[in-house]
Order: structure tokens, then sequence, then C-alpha cells
């Protein structure tokens, strides 16, 4: 039995505002936070402050409210929207005797609860551990490092002590599971770079819709929900683009204000698909007041990722919200697509997507008339194979008429290759 309150699912909300930017948190976002956590609002406690204070975060008068409307309402857990240092939540909890949770703490839980894959969830607990490293308190009593008499010895180190040893054992042990996890996506990723396949991935805040256009241009079955941080676990999937060929799509997690240092980074393997692409597309909701700082937010978690000078290709989501706003293209000086105005939800628009993943990726192309004769039919199976044949038809003397069209690298790739020196096909 731990010396901590029971958490549960009735909660009290603490939100302060500061003058200081950086410390400053969103009331609307902090309330999906918790509504996505599955967690039910009793109460909302605001206040104003210059600093934290430094026994109770809030001060001993907004203390002492909090701790009033937790036996009001019968609260079971105190949410609060900014990080508390551990002596802070320790203080907060003996004086109103019900469990307090922090801002960072909150967005782990709300990791923990989506993780589906393997990897994902070595990553959150990894993150929980970090983050709980810091918070261990005095557990169990009878592991006592002194107890008198023959028999009743403990085993040399305080309960306390016991802690932090399996705690440091545990992140150890899942560092060499990620690690393990990690050469693997490093192997996939060389596979494609041989290939010479590029990667395009998603990037946003979180609930800005990336996983809804993922689906909607891949067939994929991503869950997606209206609620945050709906998308944890990254999702590789194939699609093929006119003049460009195969590409990849990474759909990954959604970022957000202030994101846990720990979390930035447990998820910096799964995030190498982000740091290594050839083109983001940054989904942003339109349609939310918000969305300048959105994209700040966005920006500055790219560039704690080392992904800050990755090109962007910005995706106008949600303008079916909007009134009078129709799909298009905004281009830079030079003509080059830097804009998508769609809807995922409604499929409006997604068609100037690949319009623009075309001239952003495109690649020159080569198109060949081949004549192959019945007895090369092993190269007419490996051009089926690269998926770059427009149109067959055959002559009279049984020879396959094939119009290829691909890549000029795909090309000079098949041609270094081809056992069957495909360049003697060509028709003039």
């Amino acid at each position: 039995m731990f010396d901590r309150y029971q958490a549960g699912e009735q909660a009290i909300l603490v939100h302060i505002d500061f003058p200081d930017e950086n410390a400053r948190e969103d009331l609307q976002e902090f309330e999906m936070l918790v509504s996505s956590a599955g967690i039910e609002s009793l109460c909302i406690i605001t206040g104003k402050r210059n600093t934290p204070h430094t026994k109770y975060f809030v001060g001993s008068g907004k203390a002492q409210e909090i701790a009033d409307a937790v036996q009001t309402y019968n609260a079971n857990i105190i949410l609060f929207n900014h990080s508390l240092s551990p002596s802070q939540e320790k203080n907060i909890e003996a004086l109103a005797e019900c469990r307090v949770v922090d801002r960072t703490t909150l967005i782990l839980d709300i990791f923990a609860q989506r993780a589906r894959t393997h990897e994902g969830k070595l990553q959150v607990e990894l993150a929980q551990l970090r983050h709980m490293s810091t918070r261990l308190i005095r557990g169990w009593t009878h592991l006592e490092r002194q107890k008198g008499g023959i028999g009743l010895r403990g085993p040399g180190e305080t309960q306390l002590e016991t802690d932090r040893r399996l705690l440091r054992e545990r992140m150890v042990n899942i560092r060499k599971r990620l690690a393990k996890v990690e050469k693997q996506r490093q192997q996939g990723r060389r596979a494609r770079t041989r290939a010479e396949i590029p990667t395009i991935s998603f990037v946003g805040y979180t609930n800005a819709g990336k996983s809804t256009l993922f689906n909607r241009i891949t067939n994929a079955d991503v869950y997606a929900a209206d609620q945050l941080f709906a998308t944890l676990d990254p999702t590789l999937r194939k699609i093929e683009v006119e003049d460009v060929g195969r590409v990849i799509l990474a759909d990954t997690v959604g970022f957000i204000r202030h994101l846990p240092h720990d979390l930035v980074a447990a998820f910096k393997a799964t995030l190498t698909e982000t740091r290594e692409a050839e083109l983001l597309l940054h989904v942003i909701d339109i349609a939310d007041d918000r969305r300048s700082e959105n994209i700040e937010q966005v920006e500055e978690v790219l560039k704690e990722i080392e992904a800050g000078d990755v090109p962007q290709l910005l995706i106008c989501n949600k303008i079916d919200q909007l009134d009078d706003v129709e799909p298009r293209i905004d281009r830079d000086d030079q003509g080059l697509p830097i804009r998508v105005w769609l809807s995922a939800q409604k499929g409006i628009g997604t068609e100037l997507l690949f319009q623009a993943l075309k001239e952003r990726l495109g690649r020159k192309i080569v198109k060949h008339c081949l004549k192959i004769p019945p007895s090369a039919g092993k190269l007419r199976g490996a051009l089926y194979q690269l998926n770059c044949i427009d149109n067959e038809r055959y002559d009279d003397e049984g020879n396959c008429l094939l119009h290829v069209k691909m890549p000029i690298d795909e090309w000079n790739r098949l041609i270094k290759h081809d056992e069957a020196n495909i360049e003697r096909f060509i028709e003039s």
C-alpha cells in the first residue's frame, strides 16, 4: 500500500493563467485532454498568478479552495493543467486528501490507453518510468534497513531504494528491446532507400485530421476519432502517384503544446520516419481559431526532433466547416505547390493533394514502346511487377507490344540489372 490516495474518474480541474507565454496553457485543450482520458469533469477552478507558488503552485488560499471543492463535489482526483514538482503534488494531496495528477502525467496516461503495438507500449512505458523516477515516495514499511534481532533484519536497502533499483533495471531492459525494434526499422528504411522509394510523413497538431486524410488516400483502416491523440502507433502504407511511382506514407502521433520531454525522447525512434522523410504533409485544422498557435507548436517539436529543415506541404483540412472556401492549391513565386485546401472527412479536394505531390516529388519520366518476343516472357512479367505498363497488345507474329512509363531512375536500374538486354526491344 503506497502512501498516495487512489485516483478515480471524477475530477476537479485546475487552470492558472500566467503572464509568461511559455508557462501559459490552453483551458479548452485541457478539457479535451480530460475528455480523451475518459474522466468526468465536476468543477473547473481558475485563477491568475505571476509565478507559481513554491509549496502549492497555486497559493495557499487557492489550494484551500481546491480542497473545499473536493469535499463539496466528492471528487477523487485533482487534475492540473500544468506540470507540478513532486513536492507540490505531495503538498496538495496532503491538504486536499485527494490524488493529484499534473498535465504531463495525464498525457502519459492517455498515451498508455491508446498504444496498440508492442513498440508503442514499450515507448509509453519508458516515458512513464522516466517521469515516475522523480516521484517515488515511501511505499511499504516492512522493508527497513535495520530491524534488530536474528531473522528480523531488512535486506540492506529501504523499499524506496528497492523501487528505484527495480525501476532502473526495467528501464534498461525496455531500452534494449526498443533498440532491437529500431534496428528493424532502420533495415526497412535502408531497403526503401536502395529502391529509391520516397517517404512522406504526416505531421500536425493532435486532432487536425491526419489519420482521416491518411485513411482517405490510402484506403487504410487506421483508428481515427474526434479526440486528442487518437493515433499513437506509426502506420506505413504504399500509394501510387502519377509521374512519381510508389510512395510510402507514414502516419505519426500528433503534437501538442508543451509535449512532455519524456514522451519526445521515448518516441524519437518512431519520429525518425518524420526526420528522414522526403516531404512532410503538415495537416492543419483550418477551422480552429488557434491554428496559428498550433502551427508554431508543431514547428517547435519538429525542431526538437531535428526535422525542422525537411520540406513541407501545408494541408489546410476541414474546409467543409468554413463558409465559401473551395478546394484549391496555393503556389509560391516559382509555381511550386505550398498549400492544399481540402476536407478529408468529406473527401473534397483530395485529388488536388495528389496533383501537388506529383509536382513536388515528380521525377523525370521516360516512355518507351517495347516489342517483346514470346521467348522474353520473363521480362514482360518483370515489367508488370513494376506497375509501369500503360498499354499492351500483340502483333501478327505473336510479339508483345508494350507501352511503358516509369521514372528515369527506375528505368536506369532496370537496364543495369536486366539480363535480357531490354534496350534491344525498344521500337523506334
